[in-house]
C-alpha cells in the first residue's frame, strides 16, 4: 500500500472516526518533504488542498447553520471531500499522478 492510499484511507475514514483526517494532513506534510516517486507529489499536495477546503467549508457551515444554509454547505462540503479523496486513491492505486493537484475536483 502506497503512502498517498494510506493518506486517502484515512480521509474517508475521518467521517465516522473523526480525528483520522487530522493525522492524514500531518502525514502528508512529513511525507511530501521526504524522497518520493514523482507522481506521489501531486497527490500530497491534492491531499492538502482536500483537508484544507475540508476545514473551511466545514467551519462556513457551521457558521451559517443560523441561517439554515449551513446544511447544505456542510453536506457539499462532505461530498466533495469524499469525491477527492477517491479519485486521489483511485490514482493512487495505478500509481498515476494527479492532474491537476491545484483544482477544486479533478
Amino acid at each position: 500500500m502506497n503512502r498517498p492510499t494510506i493518506i486517502s484511507l484515512l480521509y474517508l475514514s475521518s467521517f465516522v472516526l473523526g480525528i483520522t483526517a487530522l493525522i492524514g494532513v500531518i502525514l502528508a506534510f512529513v511525507w511530501k518533504g521526504e524522497p518520493h516517486e514523482e507522481w506521489e507529489a501531486t497527490h500530497y499536495q491534492y491531499l492538502i488542498n482536500t483537508f484544507w477546503i475540508g476545514l473551511v467549508g466545514t467551519i462556513v457551515g457551521v457558521v451559517t447553520m443560523i441561517v439554515l444554509i449551513g446544511f447544505l454547505i456542510l453536506m457539499a462540503t462532505v461530498a466533495l471531500c469524499i469525491v477527492r479523496s477517491v479519485l486521489s486513491l483511485i490514482n493512487a492505486q495505478k500509481r498515476m499522478a494527479m492532474p491537476n493537484p491545484s483544482t477544486l475536483l479533478a
